[in-house]
């Protein structure tokens, strides 16, 4: 490894400690590569997480926040913060396909931090920015963050129950089997009394 290589390793490493430093390292350590993403940014950094378990699935509504600190480890709270997502497909990031509202939520230690509710509409990756400026009071230094997130298929909805309603076997109608009964009877009685008029023309 070449002496810029190391220069930059080092210099992200001290960039991490200063954003809270071992919370946020210990946490990129610890964690699934599927987990937590952190991206930081001039003098601001951000935890991003997507309910439930960083895993989203497509066409499925999915809670995304982002945890935003400054450098010192200072919270970033939405009212603090003139902040807009915008949700892109990796394929072209030149228009995105969603800006999704944020609001202020409370997760885990973090009080009132950005968050939006997304659906993204097919499996792909995907991309989120997070672009934000200090509102008045606030002092932290204008932002970009960039999140790449891959998005699994969608659960397929079973198909609903479809009533089968079983053929019923044809049966002779009751008030056909006497009908025949009588037809057999009248035809045997005919053919008896023929053939007994057959005869006696005979024995004359």
């Amino acid at each position: 490894m070449g002496d810029l290589g190391r220069s930059q390793i080092v210099a992200t490493f001290n960039q991490v400690i200063s954003f809270g430093g071992l919370i946020l390292l210990a946490t990129l350590v610890t964690t699934p590569a599927n987990a937590h993403k952190i991206e930081i940014h001039q003098d601001v950094g951000a935890t991003m997480h997507i309910e439930p378990n960083d895993a989203p699935r497509a066409g499925a509504s999915a809670l995304t926040w982002f945890a935003l600190t400054q450098k010192g480890g200072k919270v970033i709270p939405l009212n603090e913060c003139d902040c807009k997502l915008s949700v892109y497909s990796q394929a072209s990031t030149a228009k995105p396909l969603q800006q999704p509202m944020l609001k202020a939520v409370s997760q885990e230690s973090y009080q009132g931090i950005p968050a939006a509710t997304i659906t993204f509409p097919v499996a792909g990756a995907y991309q989120l920015q997070l672009q934000g400026n200090p509102k008045a009071g606030a002092k932290f230094s204008p932002f970009e963050l960039k999140f790449d997130v891959n998005v699994a298929p969608g659960v397929v909805a079973p198909s609903p129950n479809i009533a089968v309603i079983p053929q019923q076997e044809q049966t002779t109608p009751p008030w056909l089997i006497p009908a025949a009964a009588i037809g057999v009877i009248l035809t045997g009685a005919i053919a008896f009394l023929v053939w007994q008029k057959l005869h006696r023309k005979k024995s004359l």
